[in-house]
């Protein structure tokens, strides 16, 4: 729990952080997405957390802190593998934060759990995520306890009868997963609704170059119809929004569903917009994780310098505007959502911390991007994807005053450089300031220009074509 009870007053519990629970509003709006689902009394409305990462962790635990207390109407549980150890650093480290958290050492004394996590510092005792978010400790994110919660590690028993699915898997996790869920679904009578937090996207060439989202690969694999799906994305960080600090996001898709859970979902503490557009959100929400990673680069390069780093975000997003030009009709409509959510991760992003890690040699390439502590790093295979989406000849563009057409990606450098620092390996970190600083560079207010003055809008890149 973010902190202890101190008092009740006429609208709930006040805690120690100085938040207050709205139980009597927060009844009312289960009462109210219950009937809009068409629960019977008796009949609790069931949601499942698949995955627990941070931004997953902390979904259904606010979920749990708003809603748990309400048991014969919810039930709130998450789904994890389980198996995977927590190493003996990271123990130690779980076990520092326990006793620097009177609150959380007074829970875990009262559930007889305190001394298994001494015995995990002593070496004594094996400690596995899947146990530990029982307790509250999300693995990517242990500075941050949060209230403890159901976890099954049987996928079947996790998500056979949920009402709403929360897809808090990596995008490059997403399809395997739900093709294993669809098996559980077959028999059923109603369709669930599922939100999808993942940031993420596969690139895919054939019939045509297009884009495939983690709700469409839901899609693919379940046959839930689109009206069923939603997305729900930033701009926010996890940990802030669990410690009640003021926090954004937006969920996207059919009127049907998106206005109730963003009525469901909103908290004082935490602002819930709502949008129809869900896959152009949703691949913006990937796009920004790519250009998080140089932006960490960048930072540790030059030692946090002011200038390079503006420059930096100067360059980035015209690039992003650039391609969101050919990705939406209306780009328009995505300047400011977009920018946010940059702006967010660039700040205390996991994609900027990890950019920053490996130009400072704190990481290699060699690791991998599922990383200890932060989880899987997005923006890698995001780099990927965007590049060999946008390398495309099939999707050449014309610049302005230039006879010659050019790939999508030949006008994106910064782009094109971090696709061979990551991918390819052909460059290393410190090429990100040669792309930076080239003197052949444009201004960047020339690539939005240029954007802004042509029909550059590809609607094939978003649509769904056959399945190959």
């Amino acid at each position: 729990m973010v902190g202890s009870v101190e008092s009740m007053n006429n609208n709930g519990r006040v805690y120690s952080n100085g938040s207050i629970h709205h139980t009597n509003g927060n009844e009312e709006k289960l009462d109210e997405l219950r009937r809009q689902l068409g629960k019977a009394d008796g009949d609790p409305l069931r949601i499942v957390g698949v995955g627990a990462g941070a931004w997953g962790s902390v979904f259904a635990a606010m979920l749990q802190d708003s809603y748990g207390q309400f048991r014969d109407k919810v039930q709130i549980r998450v789904w994890r593998r389980c198996g995977r150890a927590v190493d003996k650093a990271t123990a130690e480290h779980l076990f520092e934060v326990i006793n620097s958290r009177e609150d959380v050492l007074r829970r875990l004394i009262r559930r007889c759990a305190y001394l298994k996590y001494v015995e995990a510092r002593l070496g004594d005792r094996t400690l596995y995520a899947d146990e530990i978010l029982r307790d509250g400790f999300c693995l990517n994110m242990i500075d941050t306890p949060l209230r403890p919660l159901k976890v099954v590690t049987n996928l079947q028993e996790a998500v056979w009868d949920a009402d709403i699915v929360v897809n808090g898997l990596p995008s490059t996790e997403t399809r395997e997963v739900f093709e294993d869920i669809s098996k559980y679904w077959k028999e059923r009578l109603t369709v669930p609704i599922i939100i999808s937090l993942s940031k993420g996207i596969e690139a895919a060439l054939h019939p045509v170059p297009h884009i495939i989202t983690p709700t469409q690969m839901i899609y693919r694999a379940t046959g839930i119809p689109m009206d069923n799906i939603l997305y729900v994305g930033g701009p926010n960080i996890a940990s802030e929004i669990y410690n009640k600090e003021y926090a954004n996001a937006r969920i996207c898709g059919t009127e049907k569903w998106r206005k109730p859970l963003a009525k469901f979902l909103r908290q004082p503490h935490f602002i819930v917009w709502d949008n129809s557009d869900l896959v152009t959100h949703e691949v913006m929400g990937g796009l920004k994780n790519v250009y998080a990673i140089g932006a960490g680069m960048v930072a540790a390069l030059t030692n946090e310098s002011a200038t390079s780093k503006s420059v930096y975000f100067a360059h980035c997003t015209s690039e992003m505007i650039f391609i969101t030009h050919l990705l939406a009709e209306d780009p328009e409509k995505l300047a400011g959502p977009l920018l946010a959510d940059t702006y967010v991760t660039l700040l205390k992003g996991r994609n900027a911390w990890y950019g920053q890690m490996l130009a400072k040699g704190g990481l290699s390439l060699d690791m991998g991007d599922s990383i200890s502590g932060k989880g899987m790093i997005q923006g890698v295979s995001a780099v990927g994807a965007f590049y060999e989406l946008l390398s495309q000849s099939s999707l050449n563009v014309s610049r302005h005053g230039e006879s010659k057409p050019v790939r999508p990606v030949d006008m994106c450098p910064i782009l094109k450089t971090l696709y061979k620092i990551l991918i390819t390996r052909e460059q290393s970190s410190e090429d990100i300031l040669q792309a930076l600083r080239d003197e052949n560079m444009n201004d960047p207010r020339e690539r939005i220009e240029i954007a802004q003055s042509h029909a550059f809008y590809m609607p094939s890149l978003l649509g769904q074509p056959l399945d190959s």
